[in-house]
């Protein structure tokens, strides 16, 4: 592709790497006219990054020629100019072809020379390009003229004469470039074409009802233009762009759902190796890194049927052993667990214990004196409380500090009236089963002490509670 890799305006896309093992070189001659005596690079994609791959100089006449004695990885790669300009290029089966182009106009006097593949793969991004921006002017005249009912219809109208436009010429690449990586990667980045369902008369919620086919299908026929066993998908912007907008915007954001269709997805490229551990790298990171609610869930299972397994033997056991420590302190408190008990000391003298508290929910805080953002969060915690507490609620805040006389004169001077842990020693191991790493951290269970949230913000406690209470409660 070019400098802005036209790929990317249908679907975001995602790199795929090929490990064929070809017995010929690659050699690609380039010439740029009007760059001279200058380095460039042939780079390739892996997920959403870019390696360089080699290295060249051109000479005083902007020449030069990218050889190596083993043949590359199929996918796409780049040639990458000074200044961090670039255009893209397929690395197909024949890897012996010529590059040749103007430095200050590259993406519109590209040409290949022993490479068909390539000379489709430039016309079918020029053609893309210029589909693209029409739909874009499209948008923008449709947006300007919103206030304007008829200009309105007709603008929509025009969007959806130009989208079966675009979806016929895409259509038209897959059948000229049959076999071919191009055919290949135009296929990959098409969306489910999803049927107008109808609705059976009499159904009390039908939008209701048609969300969720629409849902369900999207869902199951998301990757219906994806093969997980070709391996030249893993170099190129699009797998990992399909992967991430698949978890990211098209499973609802649930354990349950998310875990239901990694099951799914690795049964399809369980079989080939290079996919396999491509999927799995792509949803370790994607998870490990995830700030929704509930993820964490999705972390164990990918431990559990993966990193903590055989499978996973591109990792060492360092990273193993770190891994297994990590997901056995998260483990215990999961989203629907039932919580561990504590019993601890108290502000007042007395033992208390967490299942004693009789209430619709418990709020289990753990929070320290001098703790910066504890400072914001209490007095905010308090306030709320104060409301809160005749009507269902509790609040069990433990302190994870040993000093006694900082929690007991802050309790005092803030007027917490709720029930106040005190466990210096950490016998309840209040860390472990809540993995309490850093404070505050809030856990809210319900009357039978199951986790139904965790690490929620103070302000947001109330309005979950709210929610809760609407959707959930039974």
């Amino acid at each position: 592709m070019l400098k802005k890799s036209l790929l990317f305006f249908l679907l975001t896309c995602s790199p795929a790497l090929i490990f064929s093992q070809l017995k010929t070189g690659y050699e690609i001659g380039v010439t740029i006219n009007g760059l001279k005596d200058s380095t460039i690079y042939l780079a390739y994609h892996l997920g959403d990054k870019q390696y360089i791959q080699d290295t060249t100089k051109l000479d005083n006449n902007g020449k030069a020629v990218i050889k190596g004695n083993q043949a590359l990885p199929h996918g796409i790669y780049m040639i990458v100019l000074p200044g961090r300009t670039y255009f893209e290029i397929l690395m197909p089966e024949d890897q012996v072809f010529g590059i040749s182009c103007n430095y200050k106009d590259y993406i519109n006097t590209l040409k290949f020379t022993g490479s068909d593949e390539n000379s489709a793969f430039v016309a079918y991004q020029k053609n893309w390009g210029r589909m693209q921006e029409n739909m874009s002017n499209l948008v923008k005249r449709a947006q300007n003229s919103k206030d304007n009912k008829d200009s309105t219809s007709l603008l929509t109208l025009a969007q959806n004469d130009q989208e079966k436009q675009m979806k016929e010429y895409l259509n038209n690449v897959i059948s000229e470039n049959k076999g071919n990586m191009l055919a290949t990667l135009v296929r990959a980045i098409l969306p489910p074409e999803i049927p107008v369902f109808s609705v059976p008369a009499g159904v009390r919620n039908p939008d209701s009802l048609k969300w969720v086919m629409n849902y369900n299908y999207n869902k199951d026929h998301f990757f219906d233009n994806i093969s997980f066993t070709d391996e030249r998908l893993i170099r190129t912007p699009i797998l990992h762009a399909k992967l991430n907008a698949f978890f990211s915007n098209v499973v609802i954001q649930a354990p349950d759902s998310i875990n239901k269709e990694i099951d799914r997805i690795i049964a399809k490229c369980k079989d080939n190796y290079k996919m396999f551990q491509f999927v799995s790298v792509f949803l370790f990171n994607h998870f490990r890194t995830s700030e929704i609610m509930g993820h964490d869930a999705v972390m164990v299972k990918l431990a559990d049927d993966i990193y903590l397994t055989q499978k996973a033997d591109w990792v060492t056991k360092e990273f193993k052993d770190d891994l297994r420590k990590q997901i056995e302190l998260i483990r215990p408190n999961l989203i629907g667990k039932k919580a561990q008990n504590l019993v601890m000391d108290s502000y007042k003298g007395i033992f208390v214990s967490l299942y004693d508290v009789e209430k619709e929910f418990t709020i289990l805080y753990f929070w320290e004196p001098d703790c910066g953002h504890c400072r914001e969060a209490t007095p905010k915690l308090r306030d709320w409380y104060e409301k809160a507490k005749g009507d269902g609620i509790e609040i069990f805040a433990v302190c994870t500090t040993a000093e006694k006389e900082k929690w007991s004169k802050y309790i005092e001077e803030n007027k917490l009236t709720w029930i106040n842990g005190w466990d210096p020693t950490r016998a309840s191991h209040f860390d472990y089963y809540f993995n309490v790493q850093s404070t505050p951290m809030v856990y809210i269970l319900d009357r039978n002490k199951k986790i139904i949230a965790k690490k929620l913000a103070v302000e947001n406690i109330g309005s979950f509670i709210e929610n809760y209470r609407k959707y959930f409660r039974q």
